[in-house]
């Protein structure tokens, strides 16, 4: 089984502490869409790029193409963004990968390889995204262009500090790309001054991005995914005011719920009319290097031709947690012994009883020799989580309407046509309407990567994770990679308990 995956997006002349700097840039062969159909590229000196509008599409296609890289979607995602949780476990055969078993219970330290893969991933995308930045606006090319490019890198910069401070707290803040020995190794910078960073990201995208694309190039960020990022990176500071703002300008824009919760996720219901923003994966025959998102292979179901690896599979506390009758638990959970809806029999055999279905795909799909699921996309920003955002910030401003309105469209799509399931949540206790808007994001966007650091935002960490290991005090937030703060000279201070 394949536990790394090699980048070649770009050579290193200098390691710098949760920073990488290139002197060549090589366009991503990653897998993509549309946009992101590009054949690898020779390798280019610095010196001599940056110069055409060829060279900066280059640059933000490599900066795309890089979120679904190995550190980006791989165990060190898994590892900081789901494991950590009461609904997903490590999976596969416990001696398989059996440091993945340190987030089920909360004994990882700052040794961790995962979690200083995790770091590393996002200051490689930071890095992809500062180059642009810097570079891009020196170039002679067509204006609107220019600008449209450098509001999708703010929006990707923005993305990769989302997921950096909410597993970290404070972070090193790079917003240039170091021109000098001096700016290497800096400090970690206040949690409070990297949300201000990421709002601003956001607010100068948004004011900039489209609010669609043509097909060939769907995927890239646009106008209601930056409002989409923003309303989200509000509610962490509980800035609720700001986060009906958002949620109620991207309610505008056009989206709608996709009416088959199930199939929601099937590959050819990408980029569908619910998703605000999605990392584009696909297999391109003959190019195995570039067929290389390993999202769905490492949470595969195990022991079949074209399944997978079996990783991070659900909890019975997650197949409890749902409402008798709720379509959800099928489209979620893939139980052992059972047939896809895509007509795939689940044999009944290994040690994992369930798998994750959202990130299925049909085992006819499978090329021998390419990593299985490749043509999965990622689902990062859905409309129903902007609904369920929008309910509990009219919720905590004291707009009950507002927020069963909300709430219950998702209820709704959910249950379809069966009435007599998932009724309409009715009371309008601000308190009782709190729990249902928590059980409502828990249950809609399970296995999607943020049930951890909801029950953190909700300082609920020690209630709800207590009996798995959580330590109150110290476990909100992942340990600073031990190999950085030796980088750093121990510049880059610890969190509390590590």
């Amino acid at each position: 089984m394949m536990t790394t995956m090699k980048s070649n997006h770009a050579l290193h002349i200098k390691r710098i502490p949760g920073y990488a700097l290139p002197v060549l840039l090589i366009l991503a062969a990653g897998c993509g869409k549309g946009f992101l159909d590009v054949p690898p590229q020779g390798q280019q000196p610095a010196q001599e790029f940056w110069v055409s509008q060829e060279d900066a599409t280059k640059a933000v296609s490599a900066m795309y193409a890089n979120l679904h890289e190995w550190r980006q979607v791989g165990f060190a995602a898994l590892a900081v963004e789901d494991l950590g949780s009461d609904e997903t476990e490590k999976g596969s055969d416990p001696n398989d990968a059996s440091f993945l078993g340190n987030f089920d219970n909360f004994t990882y330290t700052a040794s961790d390889g995962q979690v200083t893969d995790f770091w590393k991933g996002q200051y490689q995308e930071v890095n992809f995204c500062n180059q642009v930045l810097d570079n891009v606006p020196n170039i002679k090319m067509e204006d609107g262009l220019k600008n449209r490019y450098l509001a999708e890198a703010k929006f990707i910069r923005a993305y990769a500090y989302f997921r950096l401070v909410r597993a970290f707290g404070d972070v090193p803040l790079r917003l240039h790309v170091p021109k000098g020995t001096e700016e290497y190794n800096i400090p970690r910078t206040s949690k409070t001054e990297v949300w201000a960073a990421i709002e601003k990201d956001l607010t100068e995208a948004a004011a900039v991005l489209p609010t669609s694309y043509s097909a060939a190039e769907a995927g890239r960020a646009t106008k209601g995914a930056a409002l989409a990022l923003h309303a989200k990176a509000a509610m962490y500071q509980k800035k609720w005011a700001d986060v009906l703002t958002y949620t109620n300008q991207v309610m505008a824009l056009g989206y709608s719920l996709f009416p088959d919760y199930e199939k929601l996720f099937r590959i050819p219901n990408e980029n569908s009319v619910e998703s605000v923003f999605e990392l584009q994966c696909q297999t391109i025959p003959g190019n195995k290097d570039a067929s290389n998102s390993q999202y769905s292979q490492i949470q595969g179901v195990k022991n079949q031709p074209g399944g997978g690896w079996g990783f991070n599979t659900p909890t019975q506390t997650l197949v409890d947690a749902y409402e008798t009758g709720d379509p959800r638990k099928n489209g979620t959970i893939l139980f052992r012994g059972t047939k896809t809806v895509e007509g795939d029999s689940i044999r009944n055999v290994g040690v994992n009883r369930r798998f994750n279905y959202k990130s299925y795909v049909p085992f006819t799909l499978w090329q021998s020799g390419y990593n299985e699921g490749a043509d999965q996309n990622v689902r990062v920003i859905r409309y129903a989580e902007v609904l369920l955002m929008n309910a509990e910030a009219a919720n905590e401003t004291g707009n009950s309407g507002l927020a069963l309105s909300s709430l219950n469209a998702v209820r709704a799509r959910a249950r379809g046509g069966n009435n007599n399931v998932l009724p309409n949540v009715t009371t309008t206790n601000q308190a009782q309407l709190r729990l249902a808007i928590y059980h409502e994001r828990r249950i809609e966007l399970a296995m999607e990567r943020d049930r951890f650091f909801d029950v953190i935002r909700q300082g609920r960490g020690a209630e709800v994770f207590g009996p798995m290991g959580f330590k109150a005090g110290k476990n909100e937030l992942m340990p600073i990679p031990q190999t950085e703060r030796d980088l750093s000279n121990n510049l880059l201070t610890q969190n509390p308990g590590y």
